[in-house]
């Protein structure tokens, strides 16, 4: 009988133990039954669960491949006006893909002097109308921050980020696909609280 430092292997098999089931390697030299426990069960939902979720996020990864992220010829120092870039704004967020229901409008909100650079502030307001109701209750906006330098040359191009409402993730055009429920959620969630409001 071979003895190691866990035991005699009549030892690790138990004394008069009443376990079934499959031995278990612990250790190359010692043998011990496996326990079928709860635990077990749960493991294998958890694992299966875990599973369709990887296949799903790798659906949407596929499909994603498949996506062309649209961007457009932005303005260079030399040609921006704010509202050249009204404009551009406008067309760039009219390549995304959305719903023909939701509508939007740009405008131009703020001009920030800086030391070295102007930010212009625009906004994109989100809604829905609808028969009943042709000016939404709740609506949801973009901003757009266009970078304008003082000391970069006319044929550079300006710098443009843009940011959704309750979100803190800051956005470049042409690196991200837009998602229609980053401006439905918000839509949705203003409605709620404006309904829990009697008026």
């Amino acid at each position: 009988m071979h003895t190691d430092s866990y035991g005699t292997e009549s030892a690790a098999i138990g004394r008069g133990s009443s376990v079934t089931g499959p031995a278990v390697v612990i250790d190359s030299n010692v043998l011990e039954p496996a326990i079928d426990t709860e635990d077990d069960h749960v493991n294998d939902i958890a694992l299966d669960l875990a599973e369709n979720v990887i296949a799903a996020a790798l659906n949407i990864v596929e499909e994603d491949d498949e996506y062309t992220i649209r961007n457009i010829n932005w303005l260079t120092h030399g040609e921006f006006t704010p509202e050249k870039c009204r404009r551009q704004i406008e067309d760039f967020v009219t390549s995304w893909e959305y719903q023909e229901r939701w509508v939007h409008y740009t405008k131009l909100i703020e001009i920030r002097d800086l030391v070295h650079s102007f930010h212009y502030i625009y906004s994109v307001r989100w809604s829905v109308p609808t028969s009943q109701t042709p000016t939404a209750f709740s609506s949801a906006f973009a901003f757009f921050t266009v970078k304008f330098n003082k000391n970069k040359p006319p044929d550079a191009p300006i710098e443009i980020s843009y940011s959704f409402e309750g979100q803190s993730l800051i956005y470049r055009p042409g690196t991200t696909r837009f998602r229609e429920n980053w401006v439905k959620e918000m839509v949705v969630a203003k409605h709620n609280i404006m309904k829990s409001f009697p008026f």
